[in-house]
């Protein structure tokens, strides 16, 4: 019984060193989550893409790499990216944040408004909304073979005026 007791008092202990540890890496880089929903009037000009994510979601793992890379391509030309978390417990969305770190907004959305809003279906859900605020495309899951396409039409939209 009292080594039983021993691994549950070390895997607690584990776990709340994995908690702070993704804390601190958050805060200092300056990545925490906000609880705000979107607004997409904010970004009026902008092209947006809009990404629903959870940290069970495998896709989403590849996704995040190549999110940050249109950011860092993009984001001159007016490109916008805001991460969705749909997490139902706020503590594994940091953690996964903490593995793959974005360069993105990422906001989490707590009531699933947002995601009922735009009608999710599957993880991660994927809208690329145009300078006129309009969804242009959607895709859901990611596919590595389709990344030329997915950045195709991010391109596309970024040439087109409002």
């Amino acid at each position: 019984m009292k080594f039983l007791s021993l691994c549950w008092v070390e895997l607690l202990m584990r776990r709340l060193i994995t908690l702070v540890s993704t804390l601190i890496l958050l805060l200092h880089s300056g990545m925490a989550m906000s609880a705000s929903p979107i607004d997409l009037a904010d970004y009026k000009g902008k092209v947006v893409v809009v990404d629903f994510w959870a940290s069970w979601c495998a896709p989403c793992r590849r996704s995040f790499p190549w999110l940050n890379a249109m950011h860092d391509k993009y984001a001159d030309q007016g490109l916008v990216i805001v991460g969705v978390n749909l997490d139902q417990e706020r503590d594994l969305a940091q953690v996964f944040l903490a593995q793959y770190p974005p360069r993105f907004s990422v906001i989490y959305d707590e009531s699933k408004d947002l995601a009922r809003e735009f009608e999710v279906v599957a993880m991660p859900s994927s809208y690329l909304i145009g300078r006129n605020g309009e969804i242009r495309r959607r895709h859901f899951g990611f596919k590595v073979k389709k990344q030329d396409e997915y950045e195709a039409a991010i391109v596309e939209a970024l040439g087109e005026q409002e």
